[in-house]
């Protein structure tokens, strides 16, 4: 990616930062997981919803749970790795199916959860406003400034963007102007710190954060169904992982995922 100019220097040091806390956040991954009764990787773009499922779900069973959040892609390659993850809840269905081809899936455990719409954001005090994506003043919000996207070969959220930017026949003029991210809160953070002036993140990501806005949702057609699949993980076992497992399925977890704007896929 081409840095130039004091905007895109600060870019990049945001992104070094996150991307220093979130390897961080892996190396003493081992010991919480350790401590915990069932451990879940799952998307970043799940946080809140996870966060508050897993605090109901101790609560109400006693079990406890760790939590690894980051890039579907960096988790799965931890998890073929042998990382200790019970069970894995990524944002596309590619990562998934590497897994499964590694033979690291529960047979019979996966099926699709959640699903989740792309849209493009803005910080919330600035004055960008759009009628669609074929609005010359998209390019005028940009300026000088980063579209702030997760990693467009590798992260669900990024794979997600360059294919619908390509459909929408945008993808050419933009690409020089992408700060890529490892996960798609990360690019949400740079929106949401002025660092970026416009981003591309799930629906559910711009709910989470009111220093944000949408400007305009991504049609359905221009990219791959979003598609949350669910499994456990071979070698994960006992009590507490079969209950949280079942729990992500149930009424409870079905509530707060809604309440985070994402949409339940019924079996």
């Amino acid at each position: 990616m081409s840095q130039a100019g004091g905007g895109s220097d600060i870019t990049s040091r945001i992104r070094c930062f996150l991307s220093a806390l979130i390897c961080a956040g892996t190396v003493g991954f081992a010991t919480a997981a350790a401590a915990a009764d069932v451990t879940v990787f799952a998307a970043a773009s799940l946080k809140n919803a996870l966060d508050e499922i897993s605090t109901t779900f101790e609560a109400e069973t006693g079990h406890s749970v760790s939590l690894s959040l980051a890039g579907s892609s960096l988790l799965a390659r931890q998890i073929a790795l042998g990382a200790p993850a019970d069970i894995y809840l990524p944002a596309n269905a590619a990562w998934m199916d590497y897994l499964e081809s590694e033979n690291r899936l529960v047979s019979g455990s996966r099926r699709d959860l959640l699903s989740n719409r792309l849209v493009l954001v803005a910080a919330t005090e600035s004055t960008a406003a759009l009628t669609g994506f074929d609005d010359p003043a998209l390019f005028d919000h940009l300026g000088q400034g980063k579209l702030a996207m997760a990693m467009v070969e590798s992260v669900p959220a990024g794979i997600y963007g360059k294919s619908a930017l390509q459909s929408l026949g945008l993808w050419q003029d933009l690409a020089p102007h992408i700060a890529q991210t490892d996960n798609v809160r990360a690019a949400l953070a740079l929106v949401a710190a002025g660092a970026a002036p416009l981003g591309v993140v799930y629906a559910s990501d711009a709910q989470a954060e009111p220093r944000v806005r949408v400007l305009a949702e991504f049609p359905a057609r221009s990219h791959a169904p979003i598609r949350y699949p669910l499994a456990r993980i071979q070698g994960a076992g006992g009590p507490a992982v079969e209950a949280l497992f079942h729990y992500l399925q149930g009424a409870r977890a079905r509530d707060a995922f809604l309440s985070a704007g994402f949409d339940v896929i019924a079996e």
